[in-house]
């Protein structure tokens, strides 16, 4: 009996045990497939978050279909309308966002309605228009499409109504042309020229502005250098250059001895570059770095600088703070923009290019960098009235009015 007892408890306890090991083994398998599971989920929920915050952005920059329209020009005039086309194809491809351009059939504003209504209809939501012949056509859009973001280029308040309120899906930039005007005129002066032009396209505020700097800037050089200096001063009444312009250019080289010539609006640089080129003649461009076009068709070392102003840096800005959601910050604004540095002349809105003025002894780069300073920091100014031509002290200005 005893034996027979101690076999019982011996077969007891090695159950028992065998009971709580598997016990054990079991909690710590649960508690390790539980574990497991959670990690799983835990992996799982941040991957498939990390996933649905790149699908929101994705779609959020997919939403986004930009188009341009062109005023009255094409995209090849070398001048607003290239630039503006360039700069949005270029932020579009680099951004993977859908583009294309619209050129109105004339130059009307029912034309240019007809883009805006043609460009909505195919789903462009982002509308970029460059030129102040768009004032009239925001205000015949913008509330009808307000869905539509418009960005417009060289649009003020003038040319919109001075009683129009501009709604919040519409952003225009202007800019202080008179300032590279300035800038253009001066450093013609300093670099010995004394008989120079104006040649604008039509006397709209933008060419007025950089044409009144640009006198303002040649005097300001004459009456430092204590030299006596002539301007001839016309406008074409196009911005486009043709025979009679190029006649009328030809005269200026070639009879009245004008050296250079500051042709500003759009196309009509090619009048004054074609007579220009007769008399080994020089050029001042206009609103971007024109000497790759006109040095590379009338003629190497023609174009002197050219007084410009940051058309795809605007564009560039704009369209990426849309992107990023942030354009109720600017919509319903007219802002306008000119010099933001005073010790980085290429990040100015207004500005002489760096890399392709011709400088001289007599107008380095070191004296174009100290006279923004001076202008950014007030020492120099500049008015930007177009009421009348600046009063000058060293310089004869001769005005002609309209060529057509």
């Amino acid at each position: 009996m005893k034996k027979l007892l101690a076999l019982m408890l011996a077969a007891c306890m090695v159950i028992s045990l065998a009971a709580c090991s598997s016990s054990s083994s079991s909690d710590t398998t649960a508690a390790a497939d539980e574990t497991t599971e959670a990690a799983a989920e835990t992996t799982g929920d941040e991957e498939t978050t990390a996933a649905a915050d790149e699908s929101q952005a994705a779609e959020a920059t997919g939403d986004y279909r930009i188009a341009m329209i062109t005023d009255y020009g094409d995209i090849t005039d070398q001048s607003f309308n290239q630039t503006t086309y360039e700069a949005c194809k270029a932020f579009c491809d680099e951004n993977g966002l859908e583009f294309t351009y619209y050129k109105p059939d004339g130059d009307s504003t029912a034309e240019r309605v007809a883009m805006v209504e043609k460009a909505a209809d195919e789903g462009y939501n982002v509308i970029v228009m460059p030129g102040y012949a768009f004032g009239e056509t925001i205000v015949e859009t913008a509330e009808t499409y307000s869905d539509i973001t418009f960005i417009a280029l060289d649009v003020a308040q003038s040319d919109l109504g001075d009683d129009y309120v501009l709604p919040s899906n519409v952003y225009c930039a202007v800019y202080q042309e008179e300032l590279s005007g300035y800038m253009a005129g001066y450093a013609a002066v300093k670099m010995g020229y004394t008989h120079l032009g104006f040649l604008g396209g039509m006397a709209v505020p933008a060419v007025e502005r950089y044409g009144y700097g640009f006198i303002q800037g040649v005097d300001a050089a004459a009456t430092e250098l204590g030299t006596e200096i002539t301007v001839e001063y016309v406008y074409g009444n196009q911005f486009y250059g043709d025979s009679d312009i190029t006649a009328y250019m030809d005269n200026w080289y070639q009879t009245l001895g004008v050296e250079v010539v500051f042709a500003c609006g759009g196309g009509i640089y090619t009048s004054a570059a074609e007579a220009a080129a007769k008399v080994d003649g020089k050029v001042i461009g206009v609103d971007t770095d024109q000497q790759a076009i006109i040095d590379g068709s009338y003629g190497e070392g023609m174009t002197v600088t050219s007084a410009m102003k940051g058309l795809a840096a605007t564009v560039n800005t704009m369209l990426a703070e849309v992107v990023a959601g942030n354009f109720a910050s600017y919509g319903g604004q007219v802002d306008t923009l000119g010099l933001v540095s005073g010790d980085d002349p290429e990040s100015n809105y207004v500005q002489i290019p760096l890399e392709s003025t011709v400088w001289t002894d007599d107008f380095t780069q070191d004296d174009y960098l100290d006279l923004v300073s001076k202008m950014y920091s007030g020492e120099i100014t500049v008015s930007n009235s177009t009421d009348a031509m600046p009063e000058v002290s060293a310089t004869t200005v001769n005005e002609y009015g309209n060529i057509k």
